[in-house]
């Protein structure tokens, strides 16, 4: 218990000295830097708006985990849905709530924990998380809790991290291979090495079961800028050898051999609205391939792309 609290006091504390993508992104906390976050962060990862539908929220009930500098936030409160959103730090909360005001917009915004929700069951028609849970030291636990908060029919829409990734496999090389300790796991990358301490990553079948109870369930997979060194390689990593890779980099090359190999996981489903009497399996969709769930998982396939 004490190790797992510890475990998230670091996580907060890293987040609480910038927001994601605030020192590359966030040139001024005015109407003028938010909106040019906004453009840059939807340039950048243009998979964000179809997969959000954000105008699908109007007049829905609906819940953000992570809210991070609030972009989509403002997207899901300019759609017209009854807002509510929590993160695990003040600097967010305070990022949404600046950002909000200057738009005109409310939302009910508070800090708060995604492995222990403070709302009741079946509070929320949509839960919208966007590269969070893989930050808290219990995935599992937010995973079921996102569960729980969904009305029976509602719906979720969770980003996570791939282990599987082009940005995991330059990690490796660069703090593995280079320093000659070529045993050392993807697991232990990711959690020394990309953004907060403890951060995780998951195979497609790993993803299929954190939302094992739910029906319909999609997991696609993106190649992102990050994969693809088309952007700032975020908040942890600088160089002279990062600015050479990114003239070089054969992007083209990439899409065409390793479509599959995304950071990004981008995974929907609903809360179903009664347990299934027929014993019909519900589906999951792995990228392009349909399988059906029973009572145990089916295998899903590991090479779905988007």
């Amino acid at each position: 218990m004490v190790e797992h609290a510890t475990a998230k006091g670091r996580v907060q504390r890293f987040w609480n000295e910038a927001a994601c993508g605030e020192n590359l992104y966030l040139f001024s906390v005015d109407r003028e830097g938010y909106s040019r976050q906004a453009a840059d962060r939807y340039a950048l990862e243009p998979f964000i708006e179809p997969f959000a539908d954000f105008r699908s929220a109007s007049g829905k009930k609906v819940l953000e985990i992570g809210v991070g500098l609030g972009a989509d936030h403002q997207r899901f409160a300019e759609a017209g849905a009854e807002l509510y959103g929590i993160d695990l730090t003040e600097r967010a909360v305070a990022h949404a709530r600046r950002r909000l005001s200057m738009f005109g917009l409310r939302s009910r915004l508070a800090v708060g924990d995604a492995e222990s929700l403070s709302f009741p069951d079946g509070a929320f028609a949509l839960v919208y998380s966007w590269g969070v849970i893989h930050h808290t030291p219990d995935t599992p636990r937010a995973a079921a809790e996102i569960l729980r908060v969904l009305e029976p029919g509602g719906t979720f829409k969770v980003m996570i991290y791939q282990r599987r990734s082009l940005v995991g496999l330059m990690l490796w090389v660069r703090y593995a291979l280079l320093r000659l300790r070529p045993f050392t796991t993807m697991d232990a990358i990711y959690a020394a090495h990309l953004e907060s301490p403890g951060t995780k990553a998951y195979s497609v079948r790993e993803a299929a079961a954190l939302f094992a109870g739910a029906a319909d369930v999609r997991i696609t997979t993106v190649l992102t800028h990050g994969d693809l060194l088309a952007s700032g390689a975020g908040q942890r990593h600088r160089g002279l050898a990062l600015t050479v890779a990114r003239r070089v980099f054969p992007r083209a090359l990439v899409r065409k051999l390793l479509p599959g190999w995304g950071l990004f996981m981008l995974i929907s489903g609903r809360k179903p609205a009664a347990p299934s009497i027929t014993g019909e399996p519900s589906r999951q969709t792995i990228g392009r391939q349909t399988t059906a769930r029973g009572p145990a998982l089916a295998a899903a396939n590991d090479h779905g792309v988007a």
